[in-house]
């Protein structure tokens, strides 16, 4: 920006491949907007025209060492990341290296998109065989949540009796502070866990779906708001993780709409009752 380059403006990500590519050559000693333009990637949605007016600047030597700098860190970083995959990869295999081979194949990504930070191997092929489950099949699931789950809760579910056991110890249920039978408060425990931060995190990305739990977290959140709706959705998703590891539980989302329905059911089958208690017939409005 003090060297008046705006290519954070019109490249979505810098750290994509036309903007390393353009920093890369810029670092090199290139200051043609034309030739720094060509390494536009096909799949960047700014034009040649467009990047090469942003690439018209005042390149100061002291801004463009600082450039430098930042792009021997940035790669040096990146090493260190590279490294780090590297790691949780071999201690992976290590813990299924003596489980029983899975019969079934892997199934099919709900995603194939790549993001940028995922892993440089293919972490659910490992989790699959280490699990026996595909977790990424439960939406809001990634391989990246899929693994801090099983880090932070281990895969063993047994040791809690029962999900509600489970989603008490992350802190996700509500309280039950009793006193001579009177509710004090029901609200959540205040906790530091990694696992239910992360559970949180799911249920916000979730609720822009167009899916079951997405439905659940949209109803409650114009109902109770939105901070209760995350907690409440989060639970939701720490039950379907307990029951799939401990039962080998398959999900199969039956989708928003499916959700909305059986909510209005169960919302008129409340009002007949209620009508009919009162002496009322409750009878649907003539189209």
């Amino acid at each position: 920006m003090q060297m008046n380059l705006q290519l954070h403006h019109v490249v979505q990500d810098v750290t994509g491949a036309t903007g390393m590519k353009i920093i890369r050559s810029i670092v090199a000693g290139e200051r043609d907007p034309e030739e720094l333009a060509r390494h536009r990637d096909v799949r960047c949605k700014a034009s040649s025209e467009t990047i090469r007016d942003a690439l018209v600047g005042d390149y100061q030597n002291e801004h463009v060492f600082e450039l430098t700098q930042a792009l021997a860190l940035y790669d040096f970083y990146q090493t260190q990341v590279a490294q780090c995959d590297e790691r949780i990869e071999v201690v992976l295999r290590q813990l299924h290296a003596n489980a029983a081979p899975v019969s079934t194949p892997l199934p099919a990504a709900l995603r194939r998109s790549r993001q940028s930070n995922d892993f440089s191997f293919d972490v659910r092929a490992e989790l699959y065989s280490m699990l026996g489950v595909d977790l990424t099949q439960i939406h809001g699931f990634g391989p990246y949540l899929a693994l801090k789950l099983v880090a932070e809760c281990g895969a063993d579910m047994s040791r809690w009796p029962t999900v509600k056991h489970f989603t008490s110890w992350l802190c996700l249920a509500p309280g039950n502070k009793i006193s001579r039978g009177k509710v004090l408060s029901s609200k959540t425990r205040r906790s530091s866990s990694k696992a239910a931060a992360a559970l949180r995190l799911a249920a916000v990305t979730i609720g822009k779906t167009d899916t079951a739990l997405g439905g659940f977290y949209r109803r409650l959140s114009a109902r109770i708001g939105k901070a209760k709706a995350v907690t409440a959705t989060a639970r939701k998703i720490a039950v379907l993780f307990y029951n799939t590891l401990r039962y080998g539980m398959k999900y199969v989302d039956p989708g928003a709409e499916y959700y909305e329905e059986r909510y209005r059911q169960r919302v008129l089958n409340n009002l007949t009752r209620r009508a009919d208690s009162l002496g009322f017939v409750l009878q649907a409005k003539p189209t």
